[in-house]
């Protein structure tokens, strides 16, 4: 980028010019040690590469551990473990599906896929995720009428954050409603106060679906995981990921199945990645921490930080002041990006993505004001003390003449 574009509009904003003499500051790379090394290389020589081996097994059963779920099941990425999700429970075609209007498409792709109808729901604005308050007071009114309930309610952990969905988990174990947790980007977190005191997201509703994509946590070089705590769900998601093959002399496949099976080389650089949770974790936390400190007296907003709901911080992201808009984070984002710094604007909102405009929604306000004022910043593992410093004091040098 040669510089930003038009910027009169905020003061005397930096028109940076692009600086080829500075190394470049990745938004999201992975951390991969010689433990990573060695669990793939292991795969690699055992034979075993493709979803028959060990390591499959052996992921399975680490994080299912790990995150206190009865049942883990390995697939492709976090979108098929919501897709097996919502095939498993036998949602009907036609059925309703209420997911966040604020996420990745690869929430609402899923619901798309068995034949459903999203409902957006929008975020409330101290934790970026589902409005639950807003949501159950849309379906009480619905059962007042007479009028059906969503079939699935998929919440989802926004870039790591625990929802709050104490209330809504109640009402829909009250009134039969299945809900799928899309933990896809907060593999970690928990909650350490109120009714889910002690328990990891993706484990608090029927099914939950982790992603192990390139730039997560931890990450298998792509991947999912589905658990859940019922034995039966598990057996049918894993009978589905392999194509529904069942044991006979040929080849015999008793429904429609999916080529949803994770490979045993990248299950052996995800259980090497899970290994180091606690480690992945804390250097997360660190870089969160000292965006915090850096931005507390500036009109910048950083990421919720709430008591008792232990986010991950998995891409760690900020709006910018309010009233501000696109324009403002736009001439952010290219001036981040003249200084050699990786910056990502945040998801659009499901009901302006051309699949779902027509989708039934639940305000969107809300929704729409993160995606005109989120920007992620960089967050790596590997990310140093140093180069955070240049990341914190470029915006702050655009924020000062974006002010005055």
């Amino acid at each position: 980028m040669s510089q930003v574009s038009d910027s009169s509009s905020w003061g005397n904003a930096p028109r940076a010019e692009a600086r080829s003499d500075l190394p470049f500051i990745p938004l999201a790379v992975p951390s991969i040690t010689d433990r990573e090394i060695a669990k793939v290389t292991d795969a690699v020589k055992s034979g075993f590469v493709s979803s028959v081996g060990p390591y499959v097994e052996e992921f399975e059963n680490t994080f299912a551990e790990l995150v206190g779920a009865k049942h883990a099941v390995a697939c492709s990425s976090g979108t098929a473990a919501i897709h097996l999700a919502f095939a498993v429970l036998d949602v009907p075609r036609g059925a309703e599906i209420a997911v966040p209007d604020f996420t990745f498409v690869g929430s609402s792709n899923p619901i798309a896929y068995v034949g459903a109808k999203p409902w957006l729901i929008d975020s409330e604005s101290e934790t970026w995720c589902l409005d639950q308050d807003r949501l159950i007071e849309a379906l009480e009114d619905r059962k007042r009428r007479g009028d059906a309930l969503p079939a699935v309610i998929e919440p989802v952990h926004i870039l790591g954050q625990p929802a709050r969905i104490d209330r809504l988990i109640e009402f829909c174990r009250s009134n039969g409603i299945a809900v799928v947790e899309d933990a896809a980007e907060s593999l970690g977190a928990t909650w350490s106060d109120g009714a889910f005191a002690g328990r990891h997201t993706g484990t608090v509703g029927t099914i939950g679906a982790f992603s192990f994509n390139g730039n997560k946590l931890a990450t298998a070089g792509g991947g999912g995981m589905l658990v859940t705590d019922d034995a039966e769900l598990a057996k049918r998601a894993k009978h589905l990921s392999t194509q529904a093959k069942v044991p006979d002399i040929g080849y015999l496949h008793d429904e429609v199945g999916y080529n949803y099976r994770l490979t045993n080389i990248a299950a052996a650089l995800g259980l090497a990645q899970i290994e180091r949770l606690d480690e992945l974790k804390a250097r997360r936390a660190h870089v969160a921490a000292r965006y915090e400190a850096a931005f507390a007296d500036t009109d910048i907003v950083t990421q919720p930080r709430i008591e008792g709901f232990d986010a991950t911080y998995w891409l760690y992201s900020v709006l910018v002041p309010k009233g501000a808009g696109a324009e403002y984070r736009d001439a952010l984002w290219k001036h981040l990006g003249a200084q050699q710094i990786g910056s990502r604007p945040l998801w659009r909102p499901l009901h302006l993505q051309p699949p779902w405009q027509a989708s039934d929604r639940l305000g969107g306000e809300v929704a729409e004001d993160i995606f005109t004022r989120g920007l992620s910043l960089p967050c790596s593992f590997d990310l140093t003390d140093a180069d955070q410093d240049r990341v914190i004091e470029a915006v702050l040098e655009f924020d000062s003449a974006a002010s005055a």
